[in-house]
C-alpha cells in the first residue's frame, strides 16, 4: 500500500499518515471535551461537596483535557511513514511544549479554584491568600515559560536559567512592583492590617469606602459613591491610611459636634428659674447638689462683696450643659460604656462652642446619622428654655429687618 502511494508521489504516505494522526487527535479532543467533561460535570453536580464546583468553574478539567490530543500527536508522530527525522523531532518539541503549557494553565487554574474555595469560608476575610496565590501563579508562569522555550529550541532549561544570573539587575527592575507587593502582602496578612469588608480611608488616592478585593498588586476599594479605586498594595505599607474596623468592632461610633451659643445671652439664673428647673427630671439632682455646694462655698466667704459679686451662683450656660450631659446619659442610643463629655471650647468671634463628645451604640451609617440628627434637633429646640440663643451670622432677613 505504501509502495503504491509512493509511486503516485513520494510525500503522499507522509501526508496521508499526518492527516490520519491529525484526525485521531481531533477525535480524541472531541471525546475528552464532550464525553469525559460532560461526565465529570454531571458527577460534580450530583456531589454534595462544594469544592469540586470551584474546579469546574475555573475550567481545571477542561484545560487538563486539552493535553489528550497533544499526547496522541507526541506518541503517534513516530508511526507516520516517511515523515523524516527532522520533522518528527520538531513535532515532538512543539507537542511537548504544548503539553507543558496546558499543565501550567491547569495548575494555575487549580490555584484559582483553591482561592475560591478558601474565600467561601467567612473567616477567610481575616487572612486572605489571594496575593500568595497570584505570586505562586506568577512563579509557575515564569518556570513554565522557560520550559516551553527550552522544549521549542531543544535545549536544557538549566542552560536558560543559568543565563538569568547576568540579568539579575534587569529582573529586579522589571519585577520591582512584584517584589514590593509580595513584601506588602506578607505584612498586611501577618499583621492583620486590612481585610475584605473593612472601611478604608486613604485621601491621597481618593479612597473612602469598603475593601472588596485584596490581590498581589492592588487593593480594590468601592467608595461610598459607588466608584472604584485601586491602590497599589505596597503603598499601604509606605503610606498612611485609616482603617475603621476598630470602630465597627467596638460597637460604638463617635459623635463629635458642637453648637455655638451667643455669649451675650449667658447670665446668672434667677430664683424663679431655679425653681422651674427643679421640676425638670434631668436637672433635679444636679440643682440639688449644686445648691448644696454653692451654699457651703458662699458661707465660707469672709467678704461677699458689693451686691454679692463674689458669691458663686447658678448660670444658665452651666445648667444647660448639665442638662445635655444628663440627657445623653439617659439616651437609649448612646453607648453607656464609652466616653461621654459635654464641654466648652474656646470662645471666639462666633460665640461660645458647646461640644458633645459621645458614642452611639449603632455603627451603621444611616442609623448613626439619624441618632446624631435627633440629638441635635432636641438640643437646638431646648436652648431657649434656658434663656440662651444660638449664634449665627446675620442673614439677609436679619439685615433687612435693620432697615425697618
Amino acid at each position: 500500500m505504501l509502495e503504491q502511494l509512493e509511486t503516485i508521489h513520494p510525500l503522499l504516505p507522509a501526508v496521508s499518515g499526518g492527516l490520519v494522526l491529525l484526525l485521531l487527535a481531533i477525535a480524541a479532543d472531541l471525546v475528552a471535551k464532550r464525553l469525559l467533561l460532560a461526565a465529570v460535570r454531571g458527577a460534580v453536580t450530583r456531589s454534595r461537596v462544594h469544592w469540586d464546583d470551584a474546579l469546574v468553574a475555573q475550567n481545571v478539567f477542561g484545560r487538563l483535557a486539552q493535553i489528550v490530543p497533544a499526547i496522541i500527536v507526541y506518541n503517534g508522530i513516530g508511526a507516520v511513514p516517511g515523515i523524516g527525522a527532522s520533522i518528527e523531532h520538531t513535532v515532538h518539541n512543539v507537542a511537548g511544549a504544548y503539553m507543558v503549557l496546558m499543565i501550567m494553565l491547569t495548575v494555575t487554574a487549580a490555584l484559582s479554584a483553591l482561592n475560591h474555595i478558601y474565600e467561601a469560608d467567612p473567616d477567610s476575610k481575616q487572612r486572605p491568600i489571594k496575593g500568595f496565590v497570584q505570586l505562586a501563579q506568577s512563579a509557575i508562569y515564569i518556570v513554565g515559560a522557560v520550559i516551553v522555550v527550552a522544549a521549542l529550541i531543544d535545549r536544557s532549561p538549566v542552560i536558560l536559567l543559568s543565563g538569568f544570573g547576568a540579568m539579575t539587575a534587569v529582573l529586579l527592575i522589571v519585577f520591582r512592583d512584584t517584589l514590593l507587593s509580595l513584601v506588602a502582602s506578607i505584612q498586611l496578612t501577618s499583621q492583620d492590617m486590612i481585610r475584605v469588608g473593612d472601611w478604608l480611608e486613604m485621601p491621597q488616592f481618593g479612597a473612602d469606602g469598603d475593601v472588596i478585593d485584596i490581590a498581589l498588586y492592588t487593593v480594590t476599594v468601592q467608595n461610598w459613591d459607588k466608584t472604584i479605586t485601586t491602590i497599589p498594595t505596597h503603598r499601604l505599607i509606605s503610606d498612611s491610611f485609616k482603617n475603621w474596623r476598630g470602630m465597627s468592632e467596638s460597637g460604638g461610633r463617635r459623635i463629635k459636634r458642637s453648637i455655638s451659643v451667643d455669649v451675650s445671652s449667658i447670665r446668672v439664673l434667677t430664683d424663679e428659674e431655679i425653681e422651674r428647673f427643679k421640676r425638670f427630671a434631668l436637672l433635679r439632682d444636679y440643682i440639688a447638689d449644686k445648691e448644696a455646694g454653692l451654699r457651703a462655698y458662699n458661707a465660707a466667704l469672709d467678704d461677699p462683696g458689693e451686691s454679692g459679686v463674689n458669691l458663686r451662683r447658678l448660670t444658665n450656660i452651666g445648667t444647660f450643659r448639665a442638662y445635655i450631659h444628663n440627657y445623653l446619659r439617659h439616651h437609649p442610643q448612646i453607648h453607656d460604656g464609652m466616653t461621654l463629655i459635654v464641654r466648652q471650647l474656646q470662645p471666639g468671634a462666633e460665640g461660645l462652642p458647646i461640644e458633645i463628645y459621645a458614642f452611639s451604640n449603632d455603627t451603621n451609617w444611616d442609623a448613626y446619622e439619624g441618632i446624631q440628627a435627633d440629638i441635635f434637633d432636641h438640643i437646638c429646640a431646648i436652648v431657649p428654655e434656658f434663656g440662651l440663643r444660638l449664634y449665627q451670622k446675620p442673614a439677609g432677613a436679619d439685615l433687612a429687618g435693620l432697615r425697618r
